[in-house]
């Protein structure tokens, strides 16, 4: 077991597939467990690396679906329990618009 999941020094051992390494975990960006395993034994071991490197949790549904299931994984990769992952920053979805929305948006008061 790790000491701790920060020490980069612990050698993971080698990546070795496995059957379901195929199974796509986050849906929006078709992140598979096999992607995020070879991740961690590629050196990324907290949530917030994995999401930047592979994009889950960053689709439409911002890890609605698979926030827990990527946590899991890595977890098990590390051989932690996944209540010592921090999990990553959530933000709330932002669209562009255009400027005549704002511009509309006072009209009403008159």
């Amino acid at each position: 077991m790790m000491e701790s999941i920060y020490d980069r020094t612990v050698q993971l051992g080698e990546y070795v597939p496995e059957p379901d390494d195929d199974r796509i975990i986050c849906r929006c960006e078709e992140v598979t467990k096999g992607e995020i395993r070879r991740a961690v034994h590629d050196g990324m071991f907290t949530i917030t690396e994995i999401r930047r490197y592979l994009r889950c949790g960053m689709g439409l549904c911002q890890g609605q679906t698979c926030a827990k299931l990527v946590k899991r994984i890595v977890a098990t990769e590390l051989g932690v329990s996944p209540a010592l992952l921090e999990p990553a920053t959530s933000r709330a979805p932002i669209r562009p618009l255009e400027m005549k929305i704002y511009a509309k948006e006072g009209e009403d008061d008159e």
